[in-house]
């Protein structure tokens, strides 16, 4: 298993988020547990292009600082949203490690994570989903909190990913990913 933190970039991960301090907690909790028992974290970011303040040399692109990586965890960067496209060599570098789960977490519910999501699916992965470990925010369409429940209790689950509580995904992680749990 990897655990997988997409787009928990400093112009995004704010209190404009759904369930903001929550989602800050869970993805700590993830990112210690996976730590602590050998676990591979990797991170993605979402490059909007020069120019946009959301791009490489942007304070805003740059991870947020309370899930920054550690020395030696991998960064891949993307300008689609799916973090499994092609273009950004992540599931090419999973294939190399012959890794089939993926326990996935950040931003946004609605886009990058729903597209990865769909993505590994479609590519045959075993797609995790913790509670409370993705958000969003309003728009001119949908509630935050709205757009979080959508995605996480109906349209994911039963579908293209396993929705699991902070308990077992964290009972997963100290498993070393192996889904045996404590």
């Amino acid at each position: 298993m990897i655990l997988l933190v997409i787009d928990t970039q400093n112009g995004i991960t704010d209190e404009r988020l759904y369930a903001f301090e929550t989602f800050k907690e869970n993805v700590k909790a993830l990112l210690s547990a996976a730590r602590e028992n050998g676990v591979e974290v990797a991170y993605v970011r979402h490059d909007d292009g020069p120019g946009t303040g959301f791009s490489v040399g942007d304070e805003e692109f740059e991870i947020f600082e309370e899930f920054a990586p550690k020395e030696g965890e991998r960064v891949f960067d993307k300008t689609v949203n799916s973090a499994l496209h092609s273009s950004t060599g992540l599931a090419d570098y999973l294939a190399e490690k012959c890794q089939r789960q993926i326990m996935v977490a950040g931003l946004q519910t609605n886009f990058c994570i729903d597209a990865t999501v769909k993505s590994g699916f479609d590519l045959g992965y075993e797609i995790f989903v913790p509670e409370y470990a993705n958000s969003t925010f309003d728009s001119d369409y949908m509630k935050g909190d709205v757009c979080y429940h959508y995605y996480n209790d109906f349209i994911w689950p039963e579908r293209f990913a396993r929705r699991i509580t902070m308990e077992e995904a964290v009972n997963r992680l100290k498993a070393g990913g192996s889904g045996e749990q404590e």
